[in-house]
């Protein structure tokens, strides 16, 4: 039945009327002397109390109320039956009596419902109780569809959800310097420095729609969490829209914030920044509430509260396999003289893939060219916006400034984790640092790969990863990290060992993998062919050569080489289990080690330890026997990735990189495209 202008109607206890907002239900409660008079916020459902005060013999209710009100009959089946005339409703327990509204009100109490009470005698009503209600539109809205824009939701706003289904709004950590002149990252100023910035920003808007009266004796307060507050910043523009009318108005300075709604503003608008990276304290998780409070009672109580979620945009790493955008190096100066030649190679690599070189100085990098060891690329990315973000490693030596002095710009955010009470070991360096392509393991997808780290394991003593890198690397979640074992190198960097590149099959790509053993069988190979006398450095003045015979007489070398390859291959194992890799996923490409002392080192120029920019391979020119006029070593090289599509270029690093225990991939440093996969569309 419909009361004279209101929508009437009824459903089972437990149900909820369609397009309602989840809300803790507020009562009302009625009066028979005197009019009551109550806010109620557009979709949700107000609770009215009809029996706290009711005529003596009243025994059943009636309800109608004026248009725009939405009157609902909440009852229990097992005990109540419905109405014959769907109007009169028993003063039972276990029926109750709720209201909504659908739109804002034009005046203060224009809304009208009327409660009359019977007794047995259904003509003539015992008593009435009137209710006037306000209609006023709150809602805090982000977004929440992860389109880029924020738009009013009905549904959940507290949870986040992952998954291509899923929802819940995005925050980028506001860890890039838009202002020209600026100093720090933008997340350290707890003002504006750009109108830029706010691109970086996620949107938020407060509807706040109702009678300007309304909020003569009531107030909106935007409020976050104590534990959120370090972790988050909202700003606001009042009174205009240039960079001196924004304020931050939430963050680690303010838990709250009285709204300054103006007379006949409906929405304010609000953005929202990051200020920190998950990590092992910190879910990366965060949530922000409004309350409208009547400032009538004392104490002021809320009316009314909606909260929303944000999740952080995670740090991502780029494989190999993503297109470069930028290759980086270092200018150096030796007492043989400078890199000018490698600079000039590397000029050439990048002609040849299409992207940008970029020369980090003399003065800026004081002769470290380990550039790979300094920082990481990576990026963050929201539904709105996207930006590199460049980690710099606790390794501090002459490059230690780089990162923050001449990455760290507009749209280039920086992050760094540092050690507490101890300085960092070789394994904390960003060599030992990679990421795999997308794997699919046993059914679990890594859309984004993988990330991997050396360690000490096997064993329980050595070298191993900072925990404060582990951990932040970790809590990312998108990349979950393998760790591997490459403390049996004096270095200790995963890099030494194993690459990835990218080929044009349905894999897509193919792991690499130095080989102590496959380089023995070739040069056995070689002698059996008659060119045992051929020798390893030809062509090289600073070192002595030694021909495939002696090599492969050489015990130690030989015993050097069995120790290796057992490494190695503990490795191998642990990448073919948690990259859900197979034999034919992965290519030896022949190297060998000698030991120093407990650790190894390359005996000659290591080959996997190249860069990567798509197709076109800069591989360590190994000087390996000449035999027809041509390397063997890179022939064998060119014959196992070439059919793959790939393209091998030898450049010679053995002044600047191999005598200081280094190669091309440690004196390198690439900038990627970022995936086109959106991490969010994932469950980790």
């Amino acid at each position: 039945m419909r009361c004279p202008g209101a929508d009437l109607g009824h459903r089972a206890r437990g149900g909820r009327e369609p397009g309602r907002r989840m809300a803790s239900q507020r009562a009302v409660r009625l009066s028979l002397k005197k009019p009551t008079h109550a806010v109620c916020v557009v979709g949700v459902e107000t609770f009215v109390d009809v029996r706290s005060d009711v005529p003596k013999g009243a025994e059943t209710f009636r309800v109608s109320g004026s248009s725009g009100v939405h009157i609902f009959i909440v009852y229990d089946p097992t005990r109540v039956a419905v109405p014959t005339d769907k109007a009169h409703w028993p003063l039972d327990t276990t029926v109750d009596l709720t209201v909504s509204v659908d739109t804002a009100s034009k005046a203060l109490n224009d809304l009208k419902v009327k409660v009359s009470y019977f007794g047995q005698s259904e003509d003539h009503a015992l008593g009435r109780s009137e209710l006037y209600l306000t209609g006023v539109d709150i809602s805090l809205d982000v977004d929440t569809a992860r389109k880029g824009k924020a738009k009013r939701s009905q549904g959940d706003k507290k949870t986040w959800r992952w998954g291509p289904a899923g929802y819940g709004a995005i925050l980028l950590v506001n860890c890039d310097r838009d202002g020209l002149g600026s100093r720090g990252l933008d997340l350290e100023n707890s003002q504006l420095t750009s109108l830029e910035d706010l691109k970086d920003m996620s949107p938020m808007v407060l509807t706040c729609d109702g009678p300007d009266k309304l909020f003569d004796n009531h107030k909106l307060v935007l409020n976050v969490p104590f534990s959120d507050s370090k972790r988050v910043g909202v700003f606001c523009a009042r009174g205009g829209n240039s960079l001196s009318h924004y304020k931050q108005v939430l963050g680690p300075q303010h838990l709250s914030y009285e709204v300054e709604r103006q007379p006949g503003e409906q929405k304010i608008n609000f953005y929202v920044e990051g200020l920190t990276f998950p990590n092992a304290d910190f879910s990366g998780l965060v949530s922000l509430s409004v309350s409208l409070v009547d400032m009538g009672t004392l104490p002021e109580v809320p009316i009314f509260t909606d909260t929303v979620a944000f999740r952080m945009a995670p740090w991502i790493m780029t494989p190999n396999t993503q297109p470069p955008l930028e290759l980086y190096v270092c200018s150096v100066i030796d007492a043989h003289g400078s890199n000018e030649k490698f600079l000039k190679d590397m000029s050439d690599l990048v002609s040849k893939a299409n992207c940008k070189l970029i020369i980090c100085p003399w003065i800026e990098n004081r002769n470290d060219r380990w550039i790979q060891d300094e920082m990481e690329f990576g990026y963050v990315e929201a539904p709105h916006k996207s930006f590199p973000v460049v980690f710099d490693s606790p390794r501090d030596r002459g490059l230690k400034e780089f990162s923050y002095n001449r990455i760290l710009g507009p749209d280039f955010g920086y992050v760094t984790q540092e050690i507490p009470f101890a300085g960092a070991s070789g394994l904390d360096s960003f060599g030992n640092l990679d990421v795999s392509p997308p794997v699919t393991v046993g059914g679990k997808e890594y859309p984004l790969g993988r990330i991997l780290i050396g360690s000490n394991f096997p064993k329980t003593g050595g070298r191993r990863m900072a925990k404060v890198v582990r951990d932040f690397l970790k809590a990312q979640q998108v990349q979950a990290p393998v760790e591997l074992y490459s403390d049996w190198l004096s270095v200790g960097h995963v890099d030494e060992f194993l690459t990835f590149v990218p080929t044009s099959d349905q894999k897509g790509f193919r792991l690499l993998l130095a080989s102590p053993s496959a380089c023995l069988k070739l040069f056995q190979e070689k002698r059996a062919e008659g060119y045992g006398k051929a020798v390893q450095f030809d062509g090289l003045e600073e070192k002595v050569k030694r021909s495939i015979n002696e090599l492969l007489a050489d015990r130690s070398l030989q015993s050097d080489s069995l120790y290796v390859q057992k490494c190695i291959d503990w490795n191998r194992e642990v990448l073919k289990r948690e990259l859900g890799l197979t034999e034919r996923d992965i290519v030896d490409i022949p190297q060998l080690f000698y030991l120093r002392g407990p650790h190894a080192e390359a005996f000659f120029p290591d080959m996997v330890n190249m860069v990567v920019l798509g197709k076109y391979l800069g591989i360590p020119k190994p000087y390996g026997p000449i035999i027809n006029g041509r390397c063997c070593l890179e022939e064998k090289v060119r014959s196992l990735l070439e059919p793959l599509g790939l393209h091998c270029i030898f450049i010679d690093d053995f002044l600047s990189y191999h005598k200081l225990l280094g190669e091309i991939h440690c004196g390198t440093n690439v900038r990627r495209q970022p995936f086109s996969f959106k991490w969010w569309h994932m469950v980790p």
